[in-house]
């Protein structure tokens, strides 16, 4: 893939795509307590790689921010992906963080067990929470506290090859694991290729951890031990195993990452693609004519009907000496209209109910080109998405023992039983 397409669509890497948030050692402006005492405020805004391509957004944004709160400015920093976690943790340790930035619930979740963010619960009107979508709300809670506001969501569509699946013979694509095994064994007696790829690389994608969710396994229980060591869970882990050992799964799904998943699908070689709706558009660009034969459809889940989002949210950090101005702006770039105006822009989806019912996701007739069916399909998902994986701390490095011990049996190295047993030991012992 050409490098620039990869940035251009960096900000949606989101499914296992929005996990890895990092900070930098940007302070304050050294004049922000001056204009504070002389009677202006300045609010620091944090961002995760927006510049360039939403530079023009952005300063609109803020000029009509500014021009409606007399005596407020604001101080926009963007951040490199790369960077924001050390950033972030440098500057609240030493006291010097932002009065809003922009993160991820899962990284949020983890300082604001730290005590690192402004409550929002005292300052906020029920009024004000009812317009975001319940679920996506709940993602920004912890001890049942609300510590961010939520922001702009993707989630994940399956995108697939109409001809690789007329030639197999299957009339639609699979809606459930259950059926995605079923088309697996089909297609690939039928045409040899694989029907989708999957990745087990403990650092990449959280997607195969979310599929216990979705088929019904619990992953922790209320104290944050493993709750997976259970006849649903050693399901899932029989599930992977089988699709591999029968040669379903393509054997580089040990070693390589979503990227691959995409390369694959681009040379024709897998009928289905799990990805954000925004691939639809880099595929067009990389392989004009797989795309001329892709169609979206909603996200394969499992017996629960869970469908996964990923997450972006602003937090305030809780030492803020501008609370009330941060949480006007938090408010105003998460509003109804500007969520609307930046879901346009970024081709994500809003979080807040209101923007979710403009003709843009809704009146999307069935002559429209793929994209803007996806579009179409990836709003009304929301309606059931939610953040699969629970604000834990450390949940990385469960994803890490459960990919491990899952390639240990898909190799034959370890039993389903003993897997699933050495992995919940190796959790619960950590």
């Amino acid at each position: 893939m050409k490098r620039k397409t990869w940035k251009t669509v960096g900000i949606f890497a989101l499914l296992g795509f929005m996990l890895s948030w990092v900070v930098s050692s940007c302070s304050p402006s050294p004049s922000k307590s001056s204009q504070a005492g002389s009677g202006t405020a300045e609010v620091e805004f944090w961002t995760m790689q927006l510049q360039p391509q939403f530079t023009d957004y952005f300063n609109q944004l803020i000029a009509q921010f500014e021009q409606a709160n007399p005596g407020t400015k604001v101080r926009w920093v963007d951040v490199p992906w790369a960077d924001m976690q050390s950033k972030i943790l440098t500057a609240v340790s030493a006291n010097t963080a932002p009065d809003v930035v922009n993160l991820n619930p899962d990284f949020a979740a983890q300082l604001a067990g730290r005590n690192a963010w402004l409550e929002l619960d005292d300052r906020l009107s029920a009024t004000d929470k009812e317009q975001y979508l319940p679920k996506i709300w709940q993602a920004n809670t912890l001890n049942d506290k609300s510590f961010g506001i939520p922001w702009y969501l993707s989630t994940s569509i399956a995108i697939y090859n109409k001809q690789i699946m007329e030639q197999a013979g299957i009339s639609k694509p699979p809606a459930t694991y259950a059926e995605l095994a079923q088309a697996a064994r089909q297609i690939k007696d039928k045409t040899g290729k694989y029907a989708f790829f999957a990745t087990f690389v403990p650092e990449d994608s959280g997607e195969v951890l979310q599929s216990f969710v979705q088929m019904g396994a619990q992953l922790v229980d209320d104290q944050g031990k493993a709750a997976f060591n259970t006849p649903e869970g050693k399901a899932v882990f029989q599930y992977w195993t089988d699709l591999y050992k029968q040669d379903l799964l393509p054997k580089e799904a040990l070693t390589q990452g979503h990227r691959r998943g995409i390369e694959l699908y681009q040379s024709g070689q897998t009928a289905l693609l799990s990805t954000g709706p925004q691939f639809l558009k880099t595929i067009g660009t990389n392989a004009p004519a797989i795309a001329e034969v892709s169609a979206a459809a909603p996200q394969i889940t499992g017996t629960t009907g869970k469908k996964s989002v990923a997450v972006m949210n602003l937090v305030i950090p809780r030492k803020t000496d501008q609370p009330d101005a941060a949480l006007k702006f938090a408010l105003f770039v998460t509003n109804d209209q500007n969520q609307l105006a930046f879901a346009k822009a970024a081709n994500v989806l809003p979080s807040t109910v209101a923007s979710l019912k403009d003709g843009y996701f809704t009146e999307v007739p069935g002559s429209a080109p793929a994209i803007d069916q996806a579009r179409a399909i990836s709003a009304k998902q929301m309606q059931d998405a939610e953040v699969l994986i629970p604000n834990q701390k450390d949940i990385k490095e469960l994803q890490k023992i459960v990919y491990d011990n899952l390639q240990a049996a898909m190799l034959g190295e370890k039993s389903v039983d003993q897997a699933v047993a050495d992995a919940a030991a190796e959790w619960d012992q950590r």
